[in-house]
C-alpha cells in the first residue's frame, strides 16, 4: 500500500520524464502528448501481462493507481484550480457581448445533446443485445455531452483562432460543466430510484430546485467571493499575499459551495471572471499581475500534466470490464456523440442566426472544439457500483481518448481549412 505522498512522487515524476521526452522526442502539445504516453505505457504493460504473467508488473501499478479516487481527485481537487486558472485569462467583456449563445449552447445545447446520446446509446446497446434500461442511457448522454474545459482550454493554446470563435469555445466549456453536473445528479437520483436501489424520488419542482439553485447559487456565491477577494486585493499590494488571497477565495469558495449544496465549478469560474478582469485591472499593480498570472499559469500546467497522465494510465483499471460486445458500443459512441454534438452546436447558432452574423465556419468549429475530458471520466467513475456502470464507463472512456486525440490534434487543421484566413 502506497502512501498518498508516494503516490503524488509517482504522478508529478511520469509527469516531468514523460513532459520531457515528448517535447525533446516526439513534439506532439504537451498535455496530448502526455495522454499518448502514459496509454501508451498502459497499452504496453498490459502486453507484457499477457505474455510474462509471472511479471507482475501491470498488478503493481494497477494497485498503485487503483488506490488514486479518480472522481475525488478531479471533482473535490483538481478542478477548482483548473477552472480558476482558465477564468482568470478569459475576456470577461467579450465574454458578455456572446453571453446569448454561450448560456444556449451551456444548457439548451448539453440538454438536447443529452437526450440525442441517450437515446443512440439505449439503441446501440440493444443492437448488440446489452440490456441498458434507457435511463442508464440518458446517464451516459447526461456526463458526456457537457464539453471539458480544462481539455478544451489547454488545446485552444495551441491553436489560433478568430477571437469571437475562441470566446464561444471557451465561455460554453467553462459553463458546461456546472450544468452538466447539475443534469448528471438529476438524473443519476432518477436511474438510481428507478432501478431500486434506494435513491429517493424527485419531482418536476425538485428538478427545478436542483437546477436553479445549485447553478444560479453557485454564480450568486462566485460573484461574492470574487467581489470580495477584489477588494481585499485593491487595499494592499504585495504579490506574495494576493496569491494567497486567490488560492484561498478558490479552495473557500469551491469547499463552500459543496456544503451548500451549491455548483463549486460555477462559483469558482465567476470568481475567476471577476478577479482575473476587475480585479487584474483596479485591483493589482503591475508587478502583482506578473507575479499572480505567472502562478497560475504554472498551477495549470502541472494539474493539467497530472490530470492527462492519470487519464491515460486509467485504462488499467478499466481494462478488465471490456470485452467484444463493450468495445462495438465504444466504437459507435464516438460517432454518435460528435452527431449530436453537431445537433447541439446547429440548433442555437441557427436560432441567434436571425438575430446576429456568425463568423464562417462556426459550426464545424464548434462542433470539432467540442473536447470530452476527466470530468466525464470522473462523473463515470462516480456511478453507484450498478451492472450499468462498466459499460457506460468503458464509452466514456472511449470517447474522450478519441476526442483528446484525434479531435484535439486536428483542431488547427479544421480551424485553417473552414475559417476565412484573412480573421486567423
Amino acid at each position: 500500500m502506497l502512501s498518498l505522498f508516494e503516490i503524488a512522487a509517482m504522478m508529478l515524476a511520469l509527469s516531468a520524464l514523460f513532459g520531457w521526452v515528448n517535447h525533446a522526442f516526439i513534439k506532439l502539445p504537451h498535455t496530448i502528448g502526455l495522454l499518448v504516453m502514459a496509454l501508451g505505457a498502459s497499452i504496453v504493460l498490459l502486453v507484457l501481462e499477457v505474455i510474462f504473467p509471472s511479471l507482475g508488473l501491470t498488478a503493481t501499478f494497477q494497485n498503485a493507481i487503483g488506490q488514486i479516487d479518480f472522481n475525488a481527485t478531479v471533482m473535490n481537487g483538481m478542478l477548482a484550480f483548473l477552472l480558476f486558472a482558465g477564468a482568470l485569462h478569459v475576456d470577461m467583456a467579450f465574454l458578455k457581448s456572446k453571453r446569448l449563445a454561450i448560456g444556449l449552447m451551456a444548457t439548451v445545447g448539453v440538454l438536447v445533446s443529452t437526450f440525442i446520446v441517450g437515446t443512440g446509446f439505449y439503441f446501440l446497446a440493444k443492437l448488440v443485445g446489452v440490456p441498458l434500461p434507457y435511463v442508464w442511457a440518458l446517464v451516459f448522454g447526461s456526463l458526456i455531452s457537457p464539453t471539458d474545459p480544462v481539455a478544451v482550454l489547454s488545446i485552444l493554446k495551441t491553436v489560433n483562432m478568430p477571437q469571437r470563435l475562441e470566446a464561444k469555445i471557451a465561455g460554453e466549456s467553462l459553463f458546461n460543466d456546472g450544468v452538466g453536473v447539475v443534469i448528471f445528479t438529476i438524473i443519476l437520483a432518477v436511474a438510481y430510484g428507478a432501478g431500486g436501489h434506494g435513491g429517493g424520488h424527485i419531482d418536476a419542482a425538485g428538478v427545478a430546485e436542483l437546477f436553479f439553485v445549485e447553478a444560479g447559487g453557485g454564480a450568486v456565491l462566485g460573484l461574492v467571493a470574487g467581489w470580495i477577494a477584489y477588494k481585499a486585493m485593491a487595499m494592499i499590494d504585495e504579490h506574495a499575499i494576493e496569491i494567497l488571497i486567490t488560492l484561498g477565495i478558490v479552495a473557500g469558495t469551491y469547499a463552500l459551495a459543496q456544503r451548500l449544496h451549491l455548483s463549486g465549478p460555477i462559483a469558482v469560474v465567476v470568481a475567476g471572471l471577476l478577479i482575473g478582469n476587475k480585479g487584474a485591472e483596479f485591483a493589482m499593480s503591475e508587478k502583482t499581475r506578473t507575479y499572480l498570472f505567472g502562478f497560475w499559469e504554472m498551477i495549470d500546467e502541472i494539474l493539467n500534466s497530472v490530470l492527462f497522465l492519470l487519464i491515460g494510465l486509467e485504462i488499467l483499471i478499466l481494462s478488465s470490464s471490456m470485452n467484444a460486445s463493450f468495445a462495438v458500443i465504444v466504437l459507435l459512441s464516438i460517432p454518435l456523440v460528435l452527431g449530436a454534438r453537431f445537433i447541439s452546436v446547429v440548433i442555437p447558432i441557427k436560432f441567434l442566426g436571425i438575430f446576429e452574423t456568425f463568423t464562417k465556419g462556426a459550426i464545424p468549429v464548434l462542433t470539432w472544439g467540442g473536447i470530452r475530458g476527466g470530468i466525464s471520466v470522473a462523473l463515470a467513475l462516480s456511478l453507484p457500483d450498478v451492472p450499468e456502470k462498466a459499460l457506460i464507463l468503458s464509452a466514456t472512456y472511449g470517447v474522450v481518448v478519441f476526442s483528446i486525440i484525434v479531435q484535439g490534434l486536428t483542431m488547427k487543421k479544421v480551424v485553417q481549412k473552414v475559417v476565412d484566413p484573412e480573421l486567423l
